[in-house]
């Protein structure tokens, strides 16, 4: 399968705003100073967020637990020095619900870590990723 996006110009008048299309949707980009929409770094951000919450959600949904609440947040350390890459990287998955197994988590988290999430693979090639678990009461 083959993927395509593009970026065009926005606004050359006002900070760094870019227009990134890709599937028929339009993401705003922005990496000024003034920045009104996220930067192609922190998207990076959001792309691992989102295909490991995709992959640990589906996987604990079919183990049939009662998840009230799921939240994910990847935080990373970057370089001072150009380029400014990621020097370390850590996923938080924060499940909430009625008895949800710790280890039912961690099990879902390591599949998507180690076997589904693709963003994941590409990124943990290069950069140290650490998943940390959460599971809260509901």
């Amino acid at each position: 399968m083959v993927y395509e996006a593009r970026v065009t110009l926005r606004s050359i008048v006002e900070g760094i705003r870019f227009d990134g299309e890709v599937a028929g949707f339009t993401v705003p980009l922005d990496s000024g100073s003034d920045a009104v929409a996220p930067s192609p770094i922190q998207m990076l951000l959001v792309s691992l967020a989102g295909c490991t919450a995709m992959d640990v959600i589906e996987i604990l949904r079919k183990k049939r637990l009662r998840i009230s609440a799921y939240e994910v947040s990847v935080t990373g350390e970057r370089r001072t020095e150009y380029p400014r890459v990621f020097k370390s990287l850590e996923i938080r998955h924060r499940v909430t619900g009625e008895d949800i197994p710790r280890g039912a988590v961690e099990d879902a988290a390591r599949l998507s870590d180690t076997k589904y999430c693709a963003v994941h693979a590409m990124i943990g090639a290069s950069v140290p990723i650490r998943t940390v678990i959460e599971v809260l009461p509901a």
